[in-house]
């Protein structure tokens, strides 16, 4: 079966999550990845535990599809090789302040100079231009300048971490990965490549599409545990079961509330759904008490054909046995000859003609460097001179 990426050939510079989510997507669609690292310690998300072989679990699931090749960057040598990749990719993703790339001497205005199709995405905290822009930072970090983590958590308490990273993904993985294929479309037309500056800053703020619109408007604010689908409304509220487990109501639509009241004989609360929040407060507590007489096994079959939008929280324990996600493949067991099993989180956009396919796990660190090299010229005795000279691993 062919792969929608399949002529693609990406030289992959990042490490740790962001990046490599961006270029995962891209390699479990056809893409030819090649992930470039230094000669030292590489992609320190190698490091870690548990282990599948030489690297951790994390790195095999990010990593996957993808070559390795070790570059000494800094010296000469190590810059003259990069230049020949160059000139066969179509592009290149780098996730390092701004400024690294170019103190380098590898940086995209002499890199197009080289390929000027070349697509080359930059995935920074908060992007190339601005007072924050050589800052270091972290998800936490960018979500907090964004306006993001102040609306996490309950009314009257601090905000709350999220445990996953918004601004890494959303903000940077996804929208890099729509960066790129939107400049590849755009590269049809014109034949010409471009700079992609992605800010995962920018990327977080805007996921607030539901709350700043308001406020840019009509300056209405948006308070911590009090917005209409976080912490306001009894319709839309986690509660916790009699076997300390818990159920999700989503009742939004007035249809799904009233069916939820019925099943949970309170019609009486129908009519009040857009209550004022010291009513929510007090429909909550009324209907944690009716939850709490139930396991949340026997809640989930009781709204089993009831259209009320109510879901049990799975833990990671359930995840392998929910019948949506058997049914969705969501989930696969990767046979590696070397390492055995392994499983994978499958690749997410299910397509008809060209899905995504795990073919192989994450690279060796430098596993292909030699085979890159040959395929672009260099000779067994100069790439050993190379490997001598501590240029390449």
């Amino acid at each position: 079966m062919s792969s929608a990426l399949n002529s693609l050939r990406v030289l992959d510079l990042t490490r740790l999550l962001p990046g490599p989510y961006c270029t995962m997507l891209l390699a479990d669609y056809g893409a030819e990845v090649i992930k470039v690292e230094d000669t030292n310690l590489g992609d320190y998300a190698r490091a870690g535990e548990p282990k599948v072989g030489e690297d951790s679990a994390f790195f095999h699931s990010l990593n996957r599809n993808k070559k390795s090749i070790c570059l000494d960057l800094k010296s000469d040598e190590g810059k003259a090789i990069f230049f020949k990749l160059i000139e066969k990719v179509d592009v290149v993703v780098e996730s390092f302040r701004p400024g690294v790339m170019d103190k380098l001497g590898v940086g995209y205005e002499e890199l197009k100079k080289i390929n000027p199709s070349l697509i080359y995405c930059a995935v920074t905290g908060y992007g190339q231009t601005g007072p924050y822009a050589k800052q270091p930072g972290h998800d936490l970090n960018y979500i907090s300048y964004a306006g993001l983590l102040e609306l996490f958590g309950e009314r009257n308490r601090k905000p709350v971490v999220p445990p996953v990273p918004i601004a890494d993904l959303g903000g940077g993985a996804l929208l890099a990965t729509v960066g790129i294929l939107m400049a590849l479309y755009e590269r049809e037309q014109s034949g010409k490549g471009q700079f992609i500056d992605i800010s995962m800053m920018d990327g977080a703020l805007s996921w607030l599409q539901l709350n700043l619109p308001d406020y840019l408007t009509a300056n209405i604010p948006s308070n911590r545990g009090e917005l209409q689908l976080s912490g306001k409304n009894a319709f839309y509220e986690v509660y916790e079961t009699k076997d300390g487990r818990f159920l999700s109501v989503g009742a939004v639509e007035p249809k799904f509330w009233k069916e939820f009241c019925r099943v949970i004989e309170r019609e009486d609360l129908i009519r009040k759904q857009y209550a004022p929040i010291q009513t929510q407060d007090q429909m909550k507590v009324e209907i944690q008490e009716i939850i709490s007489t139930k396991t949340q096994k026997e809640w989930v079959e009781v709204f089993s054909n009831v259209e009320a939008c109510v879901s049990p929280l799975n833990s990671f324990e359930d995840l392998e046995s929910d019948p949506q996600l058997i049914e969705r493949e969501m989930f696969q067991t990767f046979v590696d000859p070397g390492l055995g099993e392994v499983k994978l989180i499958s690749p997410p956009i299910k397509m008809s003609e060209t899905p995504g396919i795990i073919r192989e796990l994450a690279p060796k660190s430098g596993q292909h460097t030699n085979c890159i090299l040959a395929e672009h010229g260099y000779s067994n005795e100069e790439i050993e001179e190379l490997r001598n000279q501590s240029v390449i691993r």
